[in-house]
């Protein structure tokens, strides 16, 4: 299936913003059982908050991110820990120590560590919602 997503039409300083809002766009799930090669969404709703992000200019998306992530992209840089790597398969198996171990193929006291680690680095807490939000959008707006 060829999926592909426009934006609204924008200005040059814009463009960015743009490319996102497509690229979200072109994600975007279709009904249950909805197998129409061809979808529009043209209503301008925001379904989700990636989407909205990406409407947020991207100094900001910038600053935030570094924010967020910095102190944990210079760590996995400077070491190769791959600790950005752990965080968004931990994230993407929804907390889940033992699916991140599988899914990883990482042994689960290296899953613990690894996140114990970001935690340290981020000071962000993975028990707390409002910390994993940011954390999870931080990785999805890099």
């Amino acid at each position: 299936m060829l999926r592909v997503g426009t934006s609204a039409a924008t200005t040059l300083p814009a463009l960015g913003g743009a490319l996102r809002s497509a690229r979200s766009a072109m994600l975007l799930p279709g009904a249950p059982g909805d197998d129409a090669p061809v979808r529009v969404n043209d209503s301008g709703d925001v379904t989700s908050a990636v989407q909205l992000l990406s409407a947020v200019p991207d100094h900001l998306r910038s600053v935030f991110v570094d924010l967020v992530l910095g102190r944990l992209i210079e760590h996995d840089a400077r070491y190769n820990s791959q600790l950005v790597a752990t965080l968004t398969a931990f994230l993407d198996c929804g907390g889940s120590w033992v699916r991140t171990a599988e899914q990883t193929h990482l042994h689960l006291n290296t899953v613990r560590y690894r996140i114990a680690r970001v935690e340290e680095l981020t000071l962000r807490d993975l028990s707390d919602t409002a910390d994993r939000a940011d954390l999870f959008l931080a990785l999805r707006l890099r």
